[in-house]
């Protein structure tokens, strides 16, 4: 019998050619003719085994699987050890141009009266119910190989002595067609293809061309006619003649509630949106291929970490705006609060991949090493960043705010804040979520995600759909007369995070064939994490579109 994990059949293509696209390829030849420039052994690397019935990843050790003798284990990045990457050596060696036929490797026995035995065997059935992707044959004679036999059945009831003989077979074709810079297209034309990406891209722009297009008749018509209109009146018929948004002028700047929290929120949303801007556009680039693993995670960690400058810098900044005067407290909220919830989060989540022995467990010491990280470089570079946004001036308004709070007018269904802030989500959302399904396929369904230049045109009509969409919202609310859009800016853009979170649930009931409390668990706690992080992204984005068209509106209008 014969039973060999999916795993290496997905490894093995690679076996010739382990180094990453971009390095200096490596050269075989046939047995004998070995030289420094080339060799003729071709090593085999494993790395866990997934399953679309679990979230929860294993090492190949973990099955009783055949193992190295010498087992060597590569060198991992951080991207991947936090992703759950396990790659080790196999005891499957194959030669340049060498066929092999059901190569015998080794013998695994299980004896009934033997109870680590029949643990063994029952996490290996159990593995092959779960769909951990193993092709498995029948041998009928031991002695005389054959894998072309029917599928193999281990019985349900272990009683009698089994015997599992692992074997392989090796086909070398020659393929002139494919160049080295190539050889990853086979895997990549398995993936989703470029005209859904198209279509995805189109229904974007035609939603950004839409809101464009509302937002230069407000400014180009409206908001132009209202300033000029403004600025004929003379003083002495202000009283009379005023209308409008330039009514609430004397308190469109007054500091909003709970200013220090969205203040720390747009610290956060602006370190991430660096982060991720930095990110996509290396990968656009070619540095950070899907063939490199890890890459692109490692890339967003340490990005992260040093960008603990920019974000106490703009958090200060603007609590001092604010008119804040707890500026300790801020700048400690700033470094630890979203982070610690997100630490916390990942730190549960590991505890149940500890508890099932998940090779996605990340080991305690790198679990030291990201708080160190944290701690020592993200945190102390928070403080410099405050420490230079206190000493600067508070940003200064267009117009003066008045002493007493001018009562807002009762507001019809539309113009009130949830309405708004519901409606404000929809546009954002409708020009990602045909991306957001590539990407919850590459986390879920073990799917390589490799069209960076489409994930950063749709990161770019992301960031102009969320300003215009706020910007529009916030003019109506303005025309109210209801002057409270300091925080309504943050969550009309943010809201697109829910719905981000809606079509998460839908797309695990509806997608996916998880099964188990603990995989349910790990896949709502890991998509929280994505949804704050999206919150506070898109937040940000909204706020300071926003806070940048009300500053340049009333500083074109005469207010005395």
């Amino acid at each position: 019998m014969r039973l060999l994990a999916a795993a290496l059949l997905l490894v093995a293509p690679l076996g010739a050619a382990f180094y990453l696209p971009g390095l200096a390829p490596v050269s075989f030849c046939q047995e004998g003719e070995e030289t420094e420039s080339c060799k003729s052994l071709i090593e085999l690397f494993v790395n866990r085994l997934d399953s679309v019935e679990s979230v929860l990843p294993y090492e190949y050790d973990a099955f009783d699987f055949c193992q190295d003798k010498e087992e060597k284990r590569p060198s991992e990045n951080l991207g991947q050890v936090l992703f759950g990457e396990r790659i080790a050596s196999s005891p499957y060696k194959f030669t340049f141009k060498k066929q092999e036929t059901c190569k015998k490797v080794c013998t695994r026995s299980y004896d009934p009266g033997n109870s680590a035995d029949k643990s063994k065997l029952a996490f290996l059935k159990k593995g092959m119910q779960l769909n951990y992707q193993h092709h498995c044959y029948k041998h009928t004679d031991e002695n005389n190989l054959s894998c072309e036999g029917p599928p193999m059945e281990i019985p349900v009831e272990f009683t009698n002595k089994l015997n599992l003989v692992y074997t392989y077979s090796v086909t070398f074709e020659e393929k002139n067609s494919i160049k080295w810079a190539s050889r990853w297209d086979y895997i990549l034309e398995s993936m989703p293809h470029t005209n859904i990406q198209w279509f995805s891209i189109m229904n974007s722009l035609v939603i950004v061309l839409f809101l464009s297009g509302m937002v230069a008749m407000i400014i180009l018509r409206t908001l132009h006619k209202d300033i000029a209109r403004y600025n004929q009146i003379d003083s002495s018929e202000d009283a009379q003649e005023e209308f409008g948004w330039k009514l609430v002028h004397g308190d469109v700047f007054r500091p909003p509630r709970k200013g220090m929290l969205l203040s720390v929120f747009l610290g956060q949303g602006t370190q991430i949106f660096i982060m991720t801007f930095i990110t996509l556009f290396l990968a656009c680039l070619g540095f950070l291929s899907p063939a490199n693993r890890g890459a692109l995670m490692t890339c967003a960690v340490v990005l992260w970490v040093l960008l603990g400058t920019p974000a106490g810098y703009v958090s200060a900044r603007m609590y001092k705006t604010f008119r804040g005067e707890k500026w300790k407290t801020n700048v400690l909220l700033t470094a630890l609060l979203c982070p610690g919830i997100v630490f916390a989060d990942f730190f549960v989540m590991n505890l149940i991949l500890w508890v099932k022995g998940s090779s996605a467990a990340i080991p305690f010491g790198t679990l030291v090493a990201i708080l160190a990280m944290w701690f020592g470089i993200s945190v102390p570079l928070t403080f410099v960043g405050a420490y230079f946004g206190f000493k600067e001036k508070p940003i200064e308004h267009p117009v003066r705010t008045n002493q007493i709070p001018r009562q807002i007018p009762e507001q019809s269904f539309f113009t009130k804040p949830l309405p708004g802030i519901i409606m404000g989500g929809i546009l954002p959302f409708g020009c990602i979520f045909i991306q957001l399904f590539f990407i919850l396929n590459s986390i879920w369904s073990h799917q390589m995600y490799y069209m960076f230049g489409f994930l950063f045109l749709v990161f770019i009509i992301l960031l102009i759909t969320c300003s215009e969409a706020t910007v529009l919202l916030c003019y109506f609310h303005l025309c109210a007369e209801d002057y409270h859009w300091w925080w309504r800016s943050f969550l009309t853009s943010s809201f697109t995070a829910v719905y981000l979170f809606i079509y998460a649930v839908h797309y695990f009931f509806s997608k996916l064939q998880i099964t188990g409390t603990a995989s349910t668990i790990l896949y709502f706690g890991y998509t929280m994490i994505m949804v704050l992080i999206f919150f506070l992204f898109t937040g940000t984005i909204g706020f300071f579109a926003c806070f940048w068209f009300v500053s340049k509106i009333y500083s074109v209008v005469k207010v005395d």
